[in-house]
């Protein structure tokens, strides 16, 4: 009977697939030597360079103190820096920030093939759809 709850609850349910894709992803981007999350935002720095902290933690949905944690890793790696203006931080991408954008878009090619031919493509585009308006809806 517990096992019942545990399945029709979206908490578990929803954390038990975040394990899970967490795994994937891990693995996916363990090639470029840095973590998924840091592998996206280096995605989005190389896409606008000079994108600002607060861009980055509304794209991402991560909190201002976290991003600067993220960057200020990126920072010490020499993947970006952090160029300020007034109270703006605008990060730009270092030259090897932007020679390994190539990796990171195999990376997420690899866990988006990995995880489409378990799935299968359109389910996994389905599943994607529906967990992010779900989570735009509960954020409200």
């Amino acid at each position: 009977m517990p096992e019942k709850y545990l399945e029709n609850c979206l908490y578990f349910t929803v954390n038990k697939l975040s394990r899970v894709i967490s795994k994937m992803a891990e693995e996916s981007f363990r090639p470029t030597g840095i973590t998924p999350t840091h592998g996206f935002m280096m995605m989005l720095v190389s896409n606008k360079p000079g994108i600002s902290q607060s861009e980055l933690a509304e794209e991402l949905h991560m909190t201002p103190s976290t991003i600067t944690r993220f960057v200020d890793k990126l920072v010490v790696k020499g993947l970006a820096e952090r160029k300020v203006q007034g109270k703006m931080s605008h990060i730009h991408p270092t030259q090897a920030g932007t020679d390994i954008q190539t990796d990171l878009e195999k990376a997420w090619k690899d866990l988006y093939r990995t995880y489409s031919d378990l799935l299968g493509e359109e389910e996994g585009k389905a599943l994607t759809k529906a967990t992010h308006l779900a989570a735009g809806q509960l954020e409200s």
